[in-house]
């Protein structure tokens, strides 16, 4: 049986007697299918304001129920290393940036060594050059000409590793610029999050911490929402959901306005189970504005299913255990083919008529 199935008639349900003692006659009704579901209140577009560092909250200046506005500072979290590690990514910056210039102490004294081996290689080529001639005159011996000629190579050797050198050495300013820019960058970021900035527009639903209470990051410091959108969060039974659908028709009844019925429709099925509350979420726009919408209000729903016409009902107290019933007339108990079943009705699909009379389980 499902607990969860409640019928509701057009007309006030009323099991005939025949007058007879306890002998019941089946009646013949249109009835409601629906499936009930607990629930509350929640805010569209609501969300919690998290702490992003670690630290000791201060300057705190909203309370519930107050309007906040998106980029509005809230409060502030005290973490003195986040102000520290800004400072010093800018003095690092500060010199990845000088390393950038020609003015760079390494960049100068390789400067000076590039000056000095162009002067020493313009000389060992100038003497391998007049060696040469000398050489293509029979003045010098071969061995000098060759002596001259390599130093002239070494030396342009030389030269053109420093030049390699000086271009390495620029390249790796450039790259730990960019390294030291960006840590500048996220420093600033991590500073940024010990202010307490609201995302979006909404209204102050709970306060969860206080000036001086230290918080550590991913604390919820308040839930804030949108107070002109409400909607009903349901938990529906998981022996119910597949009857669920987008679209169906939800009666409504808050726990603040008993008396009142409020009709929504389902927007949106939850498609995981949800083990805090062991039921699966469903959603509920309501068809008009709720005047007093509090958020977390509990509501009792009841989601309308189908509509049977000429149904055939009997008290559910008259069926036993193997959907069996006790016909007048009948030595033997009768199986019926159930339809829906509640705790006081059920449907009866097949093996009885609306002539039949029922008689009390304990009857023999």
């Amino acid at each position: 049986m499902n607990r969860n199935l409640i019928i509701f008639s057009v007309l006030f349900l009323t099991i005939v007697s025949c007058g007879k003692g306890n002998e019941t006659k089946p009646i013949v009704q249109n009835i409601k299918e629906l499936v009930f579901a607990s629930g509350n209140l929640e805010w569209e577009n609501s969300y919690d304001l998290v702490a992003q560092t670690d630290g000791i909250l201060s300057d705190i200046n909203f309370e519930v129920g107050n309007k906040v506005s998106q980029g509005t500072v809230l409060a502030k979290i005290n973490n003195a290393s986040n102000q520290v590690n800004v400072e010093t990514a800018k003095e690092q910056l500060a010199i990845s940036s000088e390393n950038l210039t020609s003015n760079s102490p390494a960049l100068l004294q390789l400067q000076q060594n590039i000056t000095f081996a162009e002067a020493k290689y313009k000389q060992d080529k100038t003497q391998a050059e007049r060696y040469k001639r000398l050489y293509e005159t029979q003045s010098v011996a071969k061995s000098e000409f060759e002596n001259y000629q390599l130093t002239a190579e070494n030396s342009l050797s030389s030269l053109n590793a420093l030049k390699k050198q000086y271009n390495l050495l620029q390249q790796q300013a450039k790259q730990n610029y960019i390294t030291t820019k960006g840590q500048l960058k996220n420093s600033e970021i991590t500073e940024n999050y010990n202010q307490l900035v609201v995302p979006q527009n909404g209204t102050v639903i709970e306060k969860l911490k206080d000036n001086g209470d230290y918080v550590r990051k991913g604390d919820v410091i308040a839930k804030i929402g949108d107070a002109s959108e409400v909607e009903a969060v349901l938990n529906v039974d998981e022996s119910s959901i597949a009857k669920i659908k987008i679209g169906q028709t939800v009666y409504i009844k808050l726990n603040t306005e008993e008396s009142i019925t409020h009709n929504a429709k389902i927007v949106e099925i939850l498609a995981a189970f949800d083990e805090k509350t062991q039921s699966f979420i469903c959603k509920a726009k309501f068809d008009e504005h709720i005047e007093k919408g509090f958020y977390g209000t509990q509501l009792e729903a009841n989601i309308f299913i189908q509509e049977k016409k000429n149904a055939l009902l009997i008290p559910r107290s008259l069926m036993d255990y193997g959907n069996e019933v006790n016909v007048k007339g009948k030595d033997e108990p009768v199986v019926i083919k159930p339809g829906i079943i509640s705790s006081e009705y059920v449907e009866v699909l097949g093996g009885i008529t609306k002539d039949d009379i029922l008689l009390p389980l304990t009857h023999k």
